[in-house]
């Protein structure tokens, strides 16, 4: 049975920083690609951040240069960190497995509980 656990949201202040986790079980990690997405309220979920099995990365324009995943397949867990944040990255965060098809990520049906990530100004 796959199962997804994120944690380390919260409450920080604009231009603040956090450290998001997604510790994954049930799946051969080293070998899948994973994302990060993310939805705010009254709006469609969009993906953030991929991170393939051999490390390369991919980001969703607004968050370039400010959000950076990684991965640690030893620990089965992928991470997002947060830096410069704004109000607008307020927002339910999920990791899931991701798999690509004509050119989109497609997420697998694993999602997990997410942590909420609040952006005061």
């Amino acid at each position: 049975q796959v199962q997804l656990v994120e944690s380390g949201g919260g409450l920080v202040q604009a231009g603040g920083s956090l450290r998001l986790s997604c510790a994954g079980s049930g799946l051969t990690f080293s070998a899948i690609t994973m994302a990060w997405y993310r939805q705010a309220p009254g709006k469609q979920r969009e993906l953030v951040a991929t991170i393939t099995n051999r490390g390369d990365t991919n980001y969703e324009d607004s968050v370039k240069g400010r959000f950076t995943m990684s991965r640690d397949n030893a620990k089965n867990t992928v991470y997002l960190q947060m830096n410069s944040l704004k109000p607008e990255d307020s927002a339910g965060y999920d990791c899931n497995v991701v798999i690509m098809r004509s050119g989109t990520w497609i997420p697998y049906q694993y999602w997990g509980q997410g942590t909420q990530v609040f952006v005061s100004s």
